[in-house]
């Protein structure tokens, strides 16, 4: 007996359909998995064979022949499990109807338990888009499907809950749905615990205002990494698409909260400066997602910034400009979103306390400049704020007075998205750092002042375009905080000082 069952597969983000053909015939006994399937597929049947016998169910004494279509498509991982099993019983007349059209996920065990699964969520996503909407889930995944309003869902510990699902009629209960709402995070760093370094504090504001790439450099113990750390305190709310994006990836990757359902706070990501371009790009066998990915809608941290591999950092460049990475691979391809903020930390040498106030630099100028020649020109270019930090004083440091709370700088820093997300709802972005040369055009207008002394500036110091538009997305920022008037002159003074360091560090 022939029978069909469907189930989904996954490219990238992007789900397809996948129909699992069964045939039982009487032959001698065999079962075959064709369909382009990788190992995992094809040991998928030892792990059926067992858990259809150990559900009470009869295993089919004969010839067995599983069809994974479309055949052209690589079937990868365990998710196949549930809907060959479910297969072979129906094609052996096990259920006392027919197959219902829902969407079957899962793995199994050999005593018939069903195991989660790595990338739910984006096959969930995909099969609603193409018009399924019921689907039977693992129970430890089906949190994931808790806010999609437009599907039910089946969430089964076992298989024999799942035939029981199947034998209902429609009957059985769906899992429990959810209001997303934002979820109140406490924060281990917050930025009333930074002494010192207000204008460091100050240009961390206006990077969260406006999702702007901000590099530190300054000497061990003046607060660069803490500071690092404390961003995700003072970035604003996640909405809902945000949290549904970032799930997606986690989903993929196996990195979600038990329970949880959905992303509830945005992504702090601090790869090792050991970091190969595939962990932190993305790549491997399956094209896989990488940190950059990881740290969509949230930032990504890389301390010790020049002891990454040149060519590590190098391939940031394109993800940076762009917002997504697309992999390619010799047996897959896969496009990943990457819109991350980027916060970067670096000594000003080798040794760290080149310009220190209170010890003296140890290298020699060559070897300044070979540490410091590992940033790139382009690379730099990309980098929208330069911010120096000095050593912190005794006074500040001793002084018990508080500083000001990441509660109240987030205030502040929502009120600037609220103002850019208006502002923009019409051209498909979310904040100033994602404006095109067009749109900075459009939006980045100085007043009569501000243009004299952007010329000056532009002239001056030797700015790419690039870097003008950087500039003028960081003044918009400015004015942004102030309410969202015009920019004026105070702020392309202020965003102009962001990129003086790289010419001190760097020269021109």
């Amino acid at each position: 007996m022939l029978s069909k069952v469907k189930s989904f597969g996954l490219s990238g983000l992007e789900g397809f359909m996948v129909t699992v053909e069964v045939d039982v015939s009487a032959s001698l006994p065999a079962c075959e998995i064709v369909g382009l399937p990788d190992a995992a597929v094809r040991e998928s049947k030892e792990r059926v064979r067992s858990a259809i016998k150990n559900s009470g169910f009869d295993y089919p004494v004969g010839r067995i022949t599983v069809n994974l279509a479309p055949a052209d498509m690589k079937k990868e991982g365990s998710v196949y499990d549930l809907p060959i099993a479910l297969g072979i019983i129906s094609a052996t007349g096990q259920l006392k109807g027919p197959m219902p059209d829902y969407i079957y996920l899962g793995e199994l065990a050999l005593d018939g338990s069903i195991r989660g699964i790595h990338g739910l969520l984006p096959m969930v996503i995909s099969a609603s888009a193409q018009g399924y909407d019921t689907f039977v889930v693992p129970s430890a995944n089906a949190p994931e499907t808790s806010y999609i309003s437009s599907v039910t869902a089946y969430g089964a510990a076992s298989l024999k809950e799942a035939v029981d699902i199947i034998n209902s009629g429609g009957r059985a209960v769906p899992w429990e749905k959810k209001q997303w709402s934002p979820k109140r995070i406490s924060y281990h760093n917050d930025f009333e615990e930074i002494k010192g370094q207000y204008g460091a504090k100050r240009a961390a504001e206006i990077a969260a205002a406006g999702g702007h790439n901000m590099l530190l450099v300054g000497t061990p113990g003046s607060g660069k990494t803490m500071l690092a750390k404390s961003m995700p305190s003072i970035l604003p709310e996640l909405t809902f698409n945000e949290a549904l994006e970032i799930t997606k990836i986690q989903s993929i990757t196996g990195i979600m909260e038990a329970g949880e359902g959905i992303a509830s706070e945005r992504p702090f990501r601090s790869p090792h400066h050991s970091a190969s371009t595939a962990a932190l790009v993305g790549g491997g066998q399956k094209a896989m997602p990488g940190e950059i990915s990881l740290a969509h809608y949230g930032v990504l941290f890389l301390d010790e910034f020049p002891e990454f591999n040149k060519d590590v950092l190098e391939s940031l460049r394109q993800p940076l400009e762009d917002g997504v990475v697309t992999i390619t691979r010799a047996s897959a391809k896969a496009t990943y979103p990457a819109d991350f903020m980027l916060i970067a930390a670096m000594n000003p040498c080798p040794c760290g306390y080149y310009g220190s106030r209170v010890q003296e630099c140890r290298c020699k100028p060559y070897e300044i400049a070979k540490y410091r020649n590992r940033i790139s020109g382009p690379l730099l270019d990309r980098l929208d704020m330069h911010v120096e930090m000095a050593e912190v004083g005794y006074s500040d440091i001793t002084s018990n007075k508080p500083g000001e709370s990441s509660a109240a700088i987030r205030e502040r820093v929502d009120e600037a998205r609220r103002i850019q997300r208006e502002r923009y709802k019409k051209d498909g972005i979310i904040c100033n750092a994602q404006l095109s040369a067009r749109l900075v055009k459009k939006y980045c207008v100085p007043d009569e002042n501000g243009q004299r002394l952007m010329r000056q500036a532009y002239e001056r110091l030797n700015l790419s375009a690039r870097a003008y538009n950087r500039i003028m997305k960081v003044a918009r920022t400015i004015a942004d905080l102030s309410g969202g008037g015009d920019i004026t002159y105070e702020h392309i003074a202020e965003a102009i000082q962001y990129r003086t360091v790289d010419k001190k560090y760097w020269g021109e």
